[in-house]
C-alpha cells in the first residue's frame, strides 16, 4: 500500500469501517526470501540452529524486508505522547505535566533514549500529539471521539518512513499504562485487578484507583467492548492510537517493527483481535517489569527478546533490542559457509 499524498492524508481512515477494512487488507511476508535465509544459515559454518533465536531474527528480517539477504542501514525509533484525562483519579505516580516537561527532555538529548538511540544508530523521532488536551476521563466519557482517535492512527501512520529498513516504537503519557490496562481488560477479559500494575510507581492506594478506574470504564463502555477499534477508542489515549497507526503502516509498507513494553503491546493489541495473524511484522522487544506485561504477550502470540526489568518506556526497551537484531545480521552475512571455509559439512 504506497503512503497517502499530503493532499489526501485528511482523508485517510475517515471512519473506523475504512480503517478496520485496512486492517483487515494486509500483503503477505516474502516466503521464498525467508526460505532463502534459512537455506544460507543451513550453510554457515556452525551446525544447524545453533544460533538460536538470533537465526530466527535474520529469517524474520528477510521474509518482512523482502530480500535473503536483509539490511539494517535505516533503524527509526518513534515514540509518541499523548496526554490522559483519566489522570484525575490519582492512578500516576507523577502529574500530568510531566509528559510535556519529558517531550522538551526529549527535544534537549536528556533523555535515556536520546543516549540508546545514538548508541545503537537509530534515528529518533518524538511526536507529541494535542499535548495541551488531555483525552476525556474514559470513566465518564469516551477517552477520544472517532474523529480524535482517527486523527491519531493517521498520525502515527504517516510517521512511518517507507523506506526504513526497521522501526521501533515507544511513548511517553503520564496515566497510559491505566488506558492501557483498559484496553487489555476490554480485548481479553478481566478486570483492573487482573490488568493494572504500578507502571510509574503508584503504591497501594494508587495500584487501588487504577483498578477502580479501569472497572469503571469498562462498565461505562460496554457496548463497545465487542468491537477493538471503538474500545481503543474509548479507553485509550492519543499515543497509543499512534502506535496501532504505526504498526498498521509497517505492515503495509512490509517493514519489521519492534515494540516495546506493555503499553505498546496494548496499543496494537486491536489488530491482532481484528486479524490473527496482523503481528507477524512484529517482535517484542523485551518483557518489562509492569506485572501484565507478560501476560498480554502471551495473548498476542509474542515472545520478548529481552528480559531487563524495564518499565521505563520511551521505546528505550526497543532500542536496546537493536543491537541483537544487528549482531543476528552480522553473523548471518560475515559467517563463512562450510564450502567457503573448507570445513567439512555435518554427516548426512
Amino acid at each position: 500500500m504506497p503512503p497517502p499524498l499530503a493532499h489526501e492524508s485528511e482523508y485517510l481512515f475517515s471512519s473506523l469501517d475504512e480503517l478496520r477494512a485496512a486492517c483487515l487488507d494486509l500483503p503477505p511476508p516474502d516466503g521464498d526470501a525467508a526460505a532463502r535465509a534459512a537455506e544460507r544459515h543451513n550453510q554457515l559454518t556452525k551446525p544447524p540452529g545453533s544460533l538460536g533465536r538470533l537465526e530466527e531474527i535474520v529469517v524474520w528480517l528477510a521474509r518482512w524486508q523482502g530480500r535473503s539477504m536483509p539490511r539494517l542501514d535505516c533503524v527509526e525509533i518513534l515514540v509518541f505522547a499523548g496526554n490522559h484525562g483519566v489522570t484525575k483519579h490519582g492512578v500516576s505516580a507523577y502529574p500530568a505535566e510531566v509528559t510535556a516537561q519529558m517531550v522538551a527532555n526529549f527535544s534537549a538529548g536528556g533523555a535515556a533514549i536520546n543516549q540508546i538511540a545514538r548508541t545503537v544508530g537509530a534515528t529518533l523521532h518524538v511526536v507529541p500529539l494535542a499535548l495541551e488536551q488531555a483525552t476525556a476521563d474514559f470513566t465518564q466519557a469516551p477517552a477520544m471521539t472517532k474523529d480524535a482517535f482517527l486523527a491519531a492512527v493517521r498520525t502515527g501512520y504517516q510517521t512511518v518512513s517507507p523506506e526504513a529498513d526497521l522501526v521501533c516504537v515507544g511513548e511517553m503519557g503520564i496515566g497510559n499504562t491505566t488506558a492501557a490496562a483498559a484496553i487489555a481488560a476490554a480485548l481479553f477479559g478481566g478486570g483492573g485487578s487482573r490488568w493494572a500494575g504500578r507502571g510509574s510507581g503508584v503504591g497501594g492506594a494508587g495500584l487501588a484507583r487504577k483498578r477502580a478506574a479501569i472497572d469503571l470504564g469498562l462498565v461505562r463502555h460496554a457496548a463497545l467492548l465487542h468491537d477493538p477499534l471503538a474500545s481503543a477508542a474509548a479507553l485509550g489515549g492519543r499515543e497509543l492510537a499512534a502506535i496501532l497507526g504505526a504498526a498498521l503502516a509497517t505492515r503495509h509498507h512490509r517493514i519489521p517493527i519492534l515494540l516495546d513494553g506493555f503499553v505498546c503491546a496494548a496499543a496494537v493489541a486491536p489488530l491482532a483481535k481484528l486479524r490473527a495473524d496482523a503481528l507477524e511484522h512484529a517482535l517484542a522487544a523485551h518483557v518489562s517489569a509492569e506485572a501484565a506485561h507478560r501476560m498480554l504477550l502471551t495473548e498476542l502470540g509474542l515472545d520478548p527478546l529481552l528480559d531487563l526489568t524495564m518499565r521505563l518506556g520511551e521505546a528505550s526497551g526497543a532500542g536496546l533490542a537493536v543491537p541483537l537484531l544487528r549482531a543476528a545480521l552480522a553473523c548471518y552475512a560475515g559467517m563463512a559457509t562450510f564450502a567457503e571455509a573448507g570445513v567439512a559439512n555435518k554427516l548426512r
